[in-house]
């Protein structure tokens, strides 16, 4: 069978990462977390006290090295050298993460590496614009949604299992902004590529949604 190129885009909240690392396993291929590469480039300006002007992310990102290594739970994230995986997934780094994706020259940037992480095929993307942007002629696209309510509650149960202090209206406003922003840039806008498989995940398990997409990929 032919490897293939396959994208899960959706908003934050939805299932993805748990989803797209399931599918990986079950396809035994690789997964990349693209949403980790831009949250990298956020961790990089914070961790410098640095803005979000263009000349200040160019300098970073001619100066940064991307590299997803494996660990004993799955992939690692090195920027430079440093595993940043852990350090990735706050408050802070989210907003800042959705700042930095629409600046044009950090979406040139990552658009090269993840296009390089794609050759040969038996990968797995996940991310925002992986079916639109990025990927456009992917073997399969699909796009993974649930109810703003749901997509909240999930966050919040992950971030306090890594005892992140934060409430679930919180974690809604935070949300509810980073999809407005997201689904209302200019460039590279979060929606459904024109021939993606949308699947709501409101009420659905992990397994549910795998098993979903698992009979899309049968049949294909």
């Amino acid at each position: 069978m032919k490897a293939l190129l396959i994208t899960i885009d959706g908003p934050s909240g939805a299932g993805k990462t748990t989803v797209s690392r399931r599918m990986a396993e079950r396809l035994g291929y690789t997964y990349v977390d693209t949403g980790a590469l831009y949250r990298a480039v956020a961790w990089v300006a914070l961790s410098r006290g640095c803005g979000v002007d263009d000349e200040t992310l160019s300098e970073i990102c001619e100066n940064l090295v991307l590299e997803f290594k494996r660990g004993p739970s799955g992939p690692r994230l090195y920027a430079n050298g440093e595993d940043v995986t852990d350090s990735l997934r706050t408050p802070q780094i989210t907003m800042m993460a959705s700042a930095v994706s629409a600046r044009p020259v950090v979406r040139t940037y990552l658009l090269g590496v993840q296009r390089e992480l794609a050759k040969g095929g038996g990968v797995v993307f996940e991310g925002r614009d992986m079916g639109t942007v990025v990927f456009p002629e992917a073997d399969i696209k699909f796009y993974l949604d649930a109810q703003p309510e749901t997509r909240a509650r999930r966050r919040h149960s992950e971030l306090a299992e890594k005892n992140q202090k934060v409430t679930l209206p919180e974690v809604g406003a935070a949300m509810k902004k980073r999809d407005e922003d997201d689904s209302t840039r200019a460039l590279a806008p979060l929606k459904p590529a024109a021939d993606a498989i949308v699947v709501d995940s409101t009420s659905m398990g992990i397994e549910a949604v795998v098993e979903t997409m698992m009979a899309h990929i049968e049949h294909s």
